[in-house]
């Protein structure tokens, strides 16, 4: 497959050269200060408090395609010294035009509760009353406008120690080498070590492994206190803000119950033996006389690794995604006439793959296709992200045309099981359908069972922070292999229990378990859509086009999906065990 035959996206069509980008950068300023002359006039009138969300609206929506567009130049060829220049000089700017942002939510809140409460029935901000209402939620947990300000300017400060693992983790851990089945020595790096961990070889994935955590194991002291200082500092924010626990605090802005995240690790805590019954499966179909965590990840059927070229590619993601009807198919085929996607892999690019852009742009989709499996799921991964952008940008005005990190996921993902469900009915291989059915087992059980056990995890250590505990590397240690124990039942190798040194997701505070719910959601809506009921379509549609017009809850509940109950999540682990069922039948022979 030649790099040069596969198509890259268009930026020109965000800015056809640097000095348009540049003239729009020389607006920035002055979007800034119209914003803060608005400053000590919100109680005013409601008119003046609709004026200054306007002009909010503007610069932010400016600053947005700005960036978009200098990101992704740059994540072009991470060389470019001119596009790195060009994103930092808009980073730059944007801290220095932080204090003329930070002031509305504090006077807003300062005005007296009778006087705002009649401002948001009035005419003027019927449009921004959501937003309006969301800030109010926070009147208990904003702090004053001094307060606030005094904690911006610690912004880096406070995140010092997520940016030292980021630093330590990326930069300054080497991991030596490992020698493939050709005895050929090859740089273990967090790349290569998924490379190694899915050889079909089990001594390579077995060193591969050990010898990861051997390095971590060195550093797991350093590892521990900035997971520490991290735990601890959102327990303190949480407590500044009036908040009863760390878990509340990171749930607030979505307005997403506490229920929810203990709803689903207590539903998969319930159907653990579905998955201990699906590792005996896979230990069986690996021929490996105990299974251990380095054989989680490599193809139980090792001879039937597909290959797709890029039109085989697209052919397939569209064929696939017909269930959600014409006009999708429409928007797909904008997608690759458009030139929303780079493709191929060449160096200096960024590596991996984003779904990206702004409310002004074509949600652009970077890639680095190979035409494996995987390439062929990713692309319609990202488009499922994209086309969500796409229905959200054009439906809802700019203040509500993004949707919450909390259904992000949802869309990506039913993409990817309406992919596994085409692939699975024009397949008559049975080599290659187990295949199919054991990597889309494997898809549920990194997504729902392991980032499950991430998200117990976390409430864990922030119940440590919130206690005053100190969270050392044996503690931590000791809290992982149990949980470990409980969900994977193999009495693994005790190195897993490093594990949690290398997931930067952990100073993501409490983010992991969306990843979760967004699969479960996912899974039952795709069940739907592949039923052929117009209403369901219909409803899906609605969720796409809704952007943040509601409740993250709300907009699920009217594509169909109740993530307040465990239902979703007891659907999407009924789905797991069908899966797992099945693969279990295909390989008795």
């Amino acid at each position: 497959m030649e790099n040069q035959a596969l198509p890259t996206w268009n930026l020109s069509a965000i800015y056809a050269s640097s000095k348009q980008w540049e003239s729009d950068f020389d607006r920035l300023p002055k979007l800034a200060n119209d914003f803060f002359s608005f400053k000590g006039t919100l109680g005013k009138s409601p008119e003046t408090i609709a004026k200054a969300l306007q002009a909010d609206d503007d610069f932010c929506r400016l600053v947005e395609k700005l960036y978009a567009y200098a990101h992704m130049k740059s994540d072009e060829d991470t060389r470019d010294s001119e596009a790195r220049a060009r994103l930092g000089k808009l980073t730059t700017l944007i801290a220095e035009l932080a204090p003329t942002q930070a002031w509305f939510a504090p006077e807003l809140l300062a005005i007296p509760k009778a006087k705002i409460d009649k401002f948001i029935k009035s005419k003027s901000l019927q449009f921004y009353r959501r937003s309006l209402e969301n800030i109010l939620r926070e009147r208990e947990h904003i702090l004053s406008e001094s307060e606030e300000r005094i904690l911006g300017t610690y912004g880096d400060i406070l995140g010092a120690s997520a940016n030292t693992f980021g630093i330590l983790n990326d930069g300054d851990l080497d991991f030596g080498y490992i020698r493939d089945a050709n005895g050929e020595k090859i740089p273990l790096t967090h790349g290569t070590y998924r490379m190694f961990l899915e050889d079909d070889n089990r001594e390579i994935r077995r060193k591969a492994f050990k010898k990861l955590y051997a390095r971590y194991k060195e550093f797991k002291n350093t590892f521990a206190s900035t997971l520490d200082a991290t735990t601890k500092l959102h327990a303190v924010d949480a407590r500044t803000r009036n908040h009863p626990s760390s878990l509340h605090a990171a749930l607030f802005p979505t307005n997403v119950p506490a229920e929810v995240y203990n709803n689903l690790i207590e539903t998969v805590h319930s159907r653990l033996p579905d998955l201990h019954k699906y590792l005996k499966t896979r230990k069986k179909l690996l021929g490996v006389p105990k299974l251990d965590m380095w054989d989680l990840y490599c193809p139980v059927i090792p001879n039937c690794k597909l290959q797709f070229t890029w039109d085989e590619a697209v052919n397939l993601v569209t064929q696939a995604l017909k269930p959600l009807g014409k006009e999708y198919q429409d928007i797909l085929k904008q997608a690759f006439e458009q030139r929303w996607i780079d493709v191929p892999e060449r160096k200096g690019k960024r590596s991996g793959g984003y779904s990206g852009g702004s409310y002004d742009t074509y949600p652009y989709i970077l890639l680095n296709f190979h035409g494996t499996l995987d390439d062929v799921f990713t692309l319609a991964h990202e488009l499922g992200h994209s086309i969500h952008s796409y229905y959200s940008r054009k439906t809802q005005q700019y203040r509500y045309g993004d949707y919450k990190i909390f259904v992000a996921e949802v869309a990506s993902t039913t993409n990817e099981i309406l992919l596994a469900d085409h692939l699975l009915k024009t397949t008559k291989s049975s080599a290659t359908r187990s295949y199919l059915l054991s990597h889309l087992a494997d898809s549920i059980r990194a997504t729902i069972h392991r980032q499950t056990m991430f998200a117990e995890f976390e409430l864990t250590m922030h119940n440590y922070a919130e206690k005053g505990v100190t969270l050392t590397a044996d503690l931590l240690c000791d809290e992982y292999y149990k949980l470990n124990e409980t969900y994977y039942n193999l009495k693994a190798d005790k190195t897993i229990s490093l594990e949690w040194v290398r997931i930067p997701h952990f100073y993501y505070n409490f983010y992991v378990y969306q990843y979760a719910t967004g699969m479960a959601a996912a899974i039952d809506l795709a069940n739907k859509l592949l039923a052929g009921n117009q209403e369901d379509l219909d409803k899906y549609i609605g969720f796409l086009k809704a952007g943040s017009s509601k409740d993250v809850l709300d907009i699920m509940a009217d594509a169909g999906v109740d993530l307040a109950s465990p239902t979703p999540i007891q659907n999407a682990l009924d789905y797991f065990k069908d899966i797992t069922t099945k693969l279990d039948n295909e390989t008795k022979n």
